[in-house]
C-alpha cells in the first residue's frame, strides 16, 4: 500500500489531521521550473507541527506507520526537511468526538478544510 493510499484511508478510518501553517516556505524560479528554497530562519526549523486526533485503539506499531507516512509526505510535498516535523497523537473517544473534534474543528471550520469528512 502506498503512503498516499495509507493517508487517504487514514483520514476516514483515524479521525482528523491538522496541519500547522508552512509559513516562510519561498518558491523560486530556477530555468523553466521552480524548486523550493528553504530560508535559514530559524523559525522555519521549527515547522510543521501535524497533530492526528483519532479514537482509541490503534496499536504503538500502527501510530509510529502512520507517523513514519505524515513525515515522509510533508518533507516531500512542503521542501522541509525532516527534523523540522513534529507530529502528534491526540486519542479522543467515540463520547468526546462531537465536542473534542467535530465542533471545533471541523464544523467550525468547514471552509479551512483541504479534506472534508463524508460522515
Amino acid at each position: 500500500m502506498s503512503r498516499r493510499s495509507l493517508l487517504k484511508r487514514s483520514a476516514i478510518a483515524l479521525g482528523t489531521v491538522a496541519v500547522c501553517e508552512f509559513e516562510g516556505i519561498a518558491r523560486a524560479a530556477q530555468g523553466s521550473g521552480s524548486k523550493t528554497v528553504l530560508s535559514e530562519d530559524p523559525k522555519e526549523s521549527t515547522m510543521p507541527h501535524i497533530i492526528v486526533k483519532m479514537y482509541p485503539g490503534r496499536t504503538e506499531q500502527q501510530k509510529k506507520q502512520l507517523t513514519e507516512a505524515i513525515v515522509k509526505d510533508v518533507v516531500a510535498v512542503a521542501g522541509v526537511g525532516e527534523s523540522s516535523v513534529s507530529v502528534a497523537i491526540e486519542e479522543i473517544p467515540p463520547a468526546e468526538w462531537t465536542e473534542k473534534v467535530y465542533k471545533p474543528d471541523i464544523q467550525s471550520k468547514w471552509d479551512k478544510l483541504y479534506k472534508k469528512p463524508g460522515y
